[in-house]
């Protein structure tokens, strides 16, 4: 039976841009699932009860997961109300776990707060929940400087064009690596791909000995 990587989008996504991830995790031979949400539906929190459904929907060994952007913060909710919910690792790529500065400009303003929806609880302001450290997790960020961001005035350098490289740093994180890809970029990024592909297997980037959560031996 196949490990299940859970696929979880970015803000203003509808998990299209996954694909080329998508298509890596399926040729690694992993069984891929999409969690789909509109930003102004519910908050992070819970989106998170409705992504613990779509979870334990699954029948796999091992569940993992990828979240982009904002998807990170709706998986710190996940683990923070559904600490044991699966046994897997942990990828998250350009999410602004210490809060966003773009989403606080964003915010300030009555012309543009209406952008973030129901990020703003819990989520993209600075106040999303604690990593307790019940699973390896690893941190991508990005340090090419292109993006929607910019338009808003873009975080502090270095950043990938909307997040910056000390909002990704997460307190309690397994692994952590920047590479030059920009927000929407690392999506399309093969190194990216590898290297989540990586993670999922060792539990560190760019390493070549894999340490399985799974005793697949032959007894």
């Amino acid at each position: 039976m196949k490990e299940a990587v859970v696929l979880v989008h970015g803000v203003w996504s509808n998990g299209i841009d996954l694909w080329r991830l998508r298509h890596r995790l399926k040729n690694s031979d992993y069984e891929c699932h999409n969690f789909n949400y509109h930003v102004w539906s519910q908050p992070p929190a819970e989106l998170a009860q409705r992504l613990k459904t779509l979870v334990d929907s699954i029948d796999a060994p091992l569940i993992h997961f990828v979240g982009h952007s904002y998807g990170g913060i709706i998986l710190l909710h996940l683990f923070d109300q559904f600490p044991f919910i699966a046994k897997g690792r942990i990828v998250l790529l350009g999410s602004p776990v210490n809060g966003s500065a773009v989403g606080r400009r964003l915010v300030s303003t009555r012309l543009t707060s209406w952008v973030l929806g129901k990020s703003r609880q819990r989520g993209l302001l600075g106040d999303a929940p604690v990593w307790k450290g019940w699973q390896d997790i690893g941190i991508i960020a990005g340090t090419f400087p292109l993006g929607m961001g910019m338009v808003a005035g873009g975080p502090d350098m270095p950043h990938d064009g909307t997040v910056s490289v000390s909002e990704t740093q997460l307190r309690g994180a397994t692994d952590f690596i920047t590479l030059p890809v920009s927000h929407t970029g690392m999506l399309m990024s093969a190194t990216v791909a590898n290297e989540v592909v990586v993670f999922l297997r060792t539990g560190k980037f760019d390493q070549e000995t894999v340490t399985p959560l799974l005793d697949s031996s032959v007894a």
